[in-house]
């Protein structure tokens, strides 16, 4: 019953992001950026109204800490930087936001983590 409700979760939600990328050696703070989702192919069923920036440390079996990010509604590429938030640290991973408050897969950087 409980992967009846995950994979009904999921089917509601919008596309994972795409092209998501992460910058932040030798800095205090890390940057993740990725592909704006826009034409409504992109996220089927659902109104994408945002994205979730999340991160956990290396060392933790789930996501502990996220942000929310607001779509900005222009451009191609969206980011996002975590102040104070070492890269090395930490593992890092965005989802996208539907207006039911459904979330897709989380995404890590680079390719290895995509959905493609």
């Amino acid at each position: 019953a409980l992967n009846a409700v995950v994979l009904a979760g999921l089917a509601s939600a919008p596309a994972p992001p795409r092209n998501v990328q992460i910058e932040g050696a030798v800095a205090p703070s890390t940057t993740l950026s990725w592909d704006r989702l826009r034409a409504p192919a992109e996220h089927l069923h659902s109104l994408l109204v945002g994205y979730r920036v999340w991160w956990r440390l290396t060392t933790a079996p789930q996501w502990t800490w996220s942000v929310y990010v607001p779509d900005s509604g222009q451009g191609e590429r969206m980011a996002y930087t975590l102040e104070n938030v070492v890269i090395d640290n930490f593992l890092f991973g965005v989802a996208s936001v539907a207006a039911d408050g459904s979330e897709s897969l989380v995404v890590f950087p680079g390719p290895a983590g995509a959905f493609e």
